[in-house]
């Protein structure tokens, strides 16, 4: 799990996108969100969303950095969000 704390700490984003995410922390819902990104509809157990998010959310920045005309800032701020509240979550639960 320390790995993954790693590789999230190490994300270097344009700071726009971070303080959109922050700003967007507070109305964080693990249900409605989660389940949205997870596109199972089930919402996975804390700390196990960690591995997908991560993998969505570098996907989704190699399209910002390709330019590609799929890409989403809105849904790109909302991975954020995700992966900003479940490594707190998680963090908090290994404490």
């Amino acid at each position: 799990m320390t790995d993954i704390f790693k590789t999230v700490k190490s994300l270097n984003r344009p700071s726009l996108l971070i303080r959109a995410a922050r700003i967007g922390l507070v109305n964080y819902n693990r249900k409605r969100d989660l389940g949205k990104i997870v596109r199972d509809g089930k919402v996975p157990a804390y700390g196990k969303a960690l591995p997908t998010l991560i993998s969505v959310e570098n996907q989704m920045e190699g399209e910002r950095l390709e330019g590609d005309t799929s890409y989403s800032i809105a849904n790109h701020v909302l991975v954020l969000i995700a992966l900003m509240a479940e490594t707190g979550f998680a963090q908090a639960r290994m404490e």
